[in-house]
């Protein structure tokens, strides 16, 4: 690996861990913001459920189960609703810690990597 200035930093084993380390910890950080995206989704679209089913006012209600729909109480509905945000809710908080956590640790890599390489090296997305 070459700098700029034309002088040479030898690239150690230790360091090629530590740039591919960052590397997956770069991948899984942007799987993670697909997962929290799609998970805040799902959990607007249970809130406009709830919010839907408030305004019936039929007792039996169509609820999709796999891919069938069967005619359900609208009490167990909203039950099984509530719980189905709670689980979200859940999983969400889970990849926002997970991510955070991600975030933390391509920090403290950057961290090592620049002091290294300085400017040989470029971790940033374009």
């Amino acid at each position: 690996m070459q700098q700029s200035g034309g002088s040479e930093t030898e690239v150690t084993w230790e360091d090629q861990q530590n740039i591919n380390k960052f590397g997956r910890l770069n991948n899984r950080f942007h799987e993670l913001e697909d997962e929290i995206k799609m998970a805040k989704e799902t959990n607007e679209n249970l809130e406009d459920a709830s919010n839907e089913l408030i305004l019936t006012d039929e007792e039996m209600v169509r609820f999709q189960i796999g891919e069938v729909f069967a005619h359900v109480p609208k009490e167990e509905v909203e039950e099984r609703i509530e719980q189905m945000k709670e689980v979200t809710s859940k999983k969400l908080e889970k990849l926002e810690e997970e991510k955070d956590s991600v975030v933390a640790q391509m920090a403290e890599l950057k961290k090592i990597l620049y002091g290294k390489f300085k400017d040989s090296i470029n971790l940033e997305e374009d």
